[in-house]
């Protein structure tokens, strides 16, 4: 199992909403590297959300339940969504400020590329992040 993050501005898709909506297709992704992350997606994979620019912190974990295909907003063959459901909100929300203040987590892509959408973490960074969550 591989563990990721992506990023959503909330006033456009916000976790609230993913919870109500219960499942989504993740599209909008129209940068290579994050595409070629969505394509590396497999079922079953975990992936922590983050709201970027209002806010600027992870709010809960999803799962990937369906692995990439054609996204269809657009006719263009060389953009992929995957499916995602909500799994739990986090306790304590995780902010940019406090991710960068870690020092275990000072190479992930989300301080070193921070305007990739999609992006893959090492198990013991999702883990460290989970538990910076977690009351």
């Amino acid at each position: 199992m591989k563990h990721w993050l992506v990023k959503s501005e909330p006033f456009k898709y916000s976790w609230d909403k993913f919870n109500e909506d219960g499942r989504t297709f993740w599209d909008g992704v129209r940068n290579y590297q994050a595409r070629n992350n969505l394509r590396e997606m497999q079922e079953g994979d975990l992936v922590l959300f983050y709201h970027s620019n209002e806010g600027k912190h992870v709010v809960g974990v999803a799962k990937v339940v369906k692995e990439a295909y054609q996204d269809p907003t657009t006719d263009d063959k060389n953009w992929v969504v995957v499916d995602l459901v909500p799994v739990q909100a986090l306790d304590n929300p995780v902010t940019l400020e406090q991710i960068k203040a870690e020092e275990s987590l000072k190479d992930i892509s989300l301080v070193r590329q921070g305007r990739l959408s999609v992006m893959p973490l090492k198990a013991t960074e999702f883990d460290k992040i989970l538990e910076m969550g977690t009351k």
